[in-house]
Parts: C-alpha cells; sequence; structure tokens
C-alpha cells in the first residue's frame, strides 16, 4: 500500500513540474512572438517615415551619408531623422541608406558597375532588441525614388 502511494505521488509530481516546464515554454515562445510582431510593425512604420520624408522633400534622402545609422523620430507632428539612438520600449530602429547604379543601356538596378542613380536610395530599416542575452534583429529593404523631379 506503501509503494503504491509513493508510486502515485512520483507521478502526480512528475506530471505538475512537466506541465510546469511546457507552461514556461510556451510563455517564452509566446513572448518572442510577440516582439517579433511589433519589430515587425516598427519596420512598416520606420518605412512609411522615410516615404513621408521623401514627399516632404527629396533632399531629405538625397542629403544623408550612406551608411550612417539614422534613428526616426516624431516631432512636430511629422517624422524626422536624427543621429541621436532613441528606443521604443525595448527596441531600438535604425535607418541607413546607401547609393543606387543603374546599368548605362538597360537601366536596370546593377550591384557593380554602371551609373549613380541620384534620384534613386535603398534604404534599410533595421528594428532589434535583447531577448533572453541574445540580440534579435529584423531587416527591412527598400527603393526608394524621387517621384516628384
Amino acid at each position: 500500500m506503501v509503494i503504491e502511494i509513493l508510486i502515485v505521488a512520483s507521478i502526480i509530481t512528475v506530471s505538475i513540474l512537466a506541465a510546469m516546464a511546457v507552461s514556461q515554454k510556451s510563455i517564452y515562445v509566446m513572448r518572442q512572438a510577440f516582439h517579433a510582431t511589433q519589430a515587425g510593425f516598427l519596420l512598416e512604420e520606420g518605412a512609411e517615415a522615410v516615404r513621408i520624408l521623401r514627399d516632404n522633400a527629396w533632399s531629405n534622402i538625397s542629403s544623408l551619408t550612406a551608411g550612417t545609422n539614422y534613428y526616426t523620430t516624431f516631432s512636430g507632428g511629422t517624422w524626422t531623422l536624427s543621429a541621436t539612438a532613441n528606443t521604443v520600449g525595448i527596441f531600438t530602429r535604425t535607418v541607413t541608406v546607401a547609393s543606387v547604379s543603374r546599368d548605362n543601356v538597360t537601366k536596370d538596378i546593377v550591384t557593380s558597375g554602371g551609373t549613380d542613380d541620384t534620384g534613386t536610395k535603398l534604404v534599410t530599416v533595421t528594428v532589434f532588441w535583447s531577448e533572453a542575452g541574445t540580440t534579435v534583429t529584423k531587416t527591412l529593404k527598400f527603393y526608394i525614388i524621387n517621384i516628384f523631379s
């Protein structure tokens, strides 16, 4: 009888510990998914901020130094880019621009050679945050064109 009680108590204890481990892991996975979703929204918001800057004046984009990290800030009713780092909660969002070259004949974008296209830039929006001791990074790359010239 005592052995049966010990076996039942052991089974119940192992079952409870297993359930706790599963619930802990599911909370961790849900938090990761939640942060990834938030990062996706911040990437899209960053892209929209760059489009708004372009719509206000192409010089807002063309005057940026290639390869430099800029940070989006909503100030005075519009978006601006600043060299001063800022965070949104646990997230840091950066915006960088790069020059674009086009083939002289086909006018296709090329990675080497070609002619610099001053009316097109490659924009990279990056969002990163710390998760369980590691840095998680999400990136969105797109071309932006001076559509008003």
